[in-house]
């Protein structure tokens, strides 16, 4: 499988937007974006000029990036997304949020996407007692993850949940810290995304 192994603080800047990548690094005088607020490479500092199209096509990116995707299974996210009852914009966002990669990371069991991703691939999860290493296994109301009882002693969850107090738990997680356990109590809405998403520039670009 194809994988990005560049830095992602580029992304940040690119987008001049904090896309919190790197865990702890984004909250510190160390973050990229702080100390230069503009886009990498030699004309970065320039005004860019977008068309429309390239306004989607940032957004895209942008999103992309957020959740750590490629082009291929983005594409197919937002397919499976159209086939949904509702809003396509609204529906892909909320594929993208029940990933269990994206819980385990807004439950606090990983710094970052992208390394709750690899916690998840490396089996250190159950999902109601079964073990599941699917990073885009879709939770749904009621499921419980837990830390198995093998990985409490690692000191990367007990870093990870010492993080939570500043990026907060979303309310439609119930989070015990002591169990290293989450329920999933609901679904979230449009209103949770609390991100700039503007996803009917995704619903444009892909629908060209």
């Amino acid at each position: 499988m194809a994988r990005y192994r560049g830095s992602v603080c580029k992304f940040c800047r690119r987008e001049r937007l904090k896309l919190f990548l790197k865990g702890d690094r984004c909250y510190s005088e160390k973050c990229s974006v702080d100390r230069r607020p503009y886009p990498p490479g030699v004309h970065g500092q320039r005004r860019p000029k977008f068309s429309p199209y390239g306004e989607q096509l940032r957004e895209k990116q942008k999103v992309k990036r957020i959740y750590g995707f490629l082009e291929k299974q983005f594409r197919l996210t937002f397919q499976r997304a159209s086939r949904m009852k509702g809003v396509k914009g609204e529906n892909l966002l909320l594929l993208l949020e029940r990933r269990l990669d994206n819980m385990v990371y807004r439950m606090g069991f990983a710094r970052t996407r992208r390394e709750a991703r690899q916690l998840v691939r490396h089996g250190h999860f159950r999902v109601n007692g079964k073990k599941i290493t699917l990073p885009s296994y879709l939770l749904k109301v009621g499921d419980e993850v837990n830390v198995r009882d093998r990985s409490k002693k690692i000191a990367l969850f007990k870093d990870a949940l010492e993080g939570v107090e500043r990026r907060g738990v979303p309310g439609w997680i119930e989070l015990d810290s002591k169990e290293m356990k989450a329920v999933v109590s609901g679904l979230p809405s449009r209103e949770d995304i609390t991100m700039p998403i503007q996803e009917q520039m995704i619903v444009e670009i892909y629908s060209r």
